[in-house]
């Protein structure tokens, strides 16, 4: 299996408000960025939708280097959360219900198709491509002002 690169973040103005993701791709040396932006969301679907078009845009399986700033997501997919709320009926240990079940879903049929390895970044410390990608995520969040 080829392994790709992807780095992404999310941003929202305002939790909910107008937020925006970004993505970078690497394969052998060559990238490629996405971004996008909804004009009413909260900073953790963004983060989820940075990761979920990253590897929606992958075309075959692939093993996935995944660095992201957000501990939910990487936590989330790391420790086997999400996959233990999708068991228990999108619950968590404490019964309350899981937030964004929607996205979880998603990303978690895509890490059946690709072999992740998930690896946390500090934000905003001078990690470059995360930088590049925090950058897309507010510009993309600006638009919906």
């Amino acid at each position: 299996m080829k392994t790709v690169t992807i780095y992404t973040d999310g941003a929202c103005s305002g939790n909910p408000g107008p937020g925006g993701w970004g993505a970078i791709l690497e394969y052998r040396g060559s990238e490629r960025e996405l971004h996008g932006g909804e004009a009413n969301t909260t900073n953790n679907r963004m983060e989820l939708t940075g990761v979920i078009t990253a590897l929606e845009a992958l075309t075959e399986p692939c093993i996935v280097e995944l660095y992201s700033d957000s501990k939910y997501v990487m936590d989330g997919l790391s420790k086997g959360w999400a996959a233990s709320w999708r068991a228990n009926g999108w619950r968590k240990k404490d019964k309350k219900p899981a937030l964004n079940p929607d996205l979880w879903e998603r990303l978690l049929q895509l890490t059946e198709k690709h072999t992740v390895h998930c690896h946390w970044v500090k934000g905003h410390a001078e990690n470059e491509k995360n930088e590049r990608c925090d950058r897309m995520a507010v510009a993309e969040s600006q638009k919906f002002r």
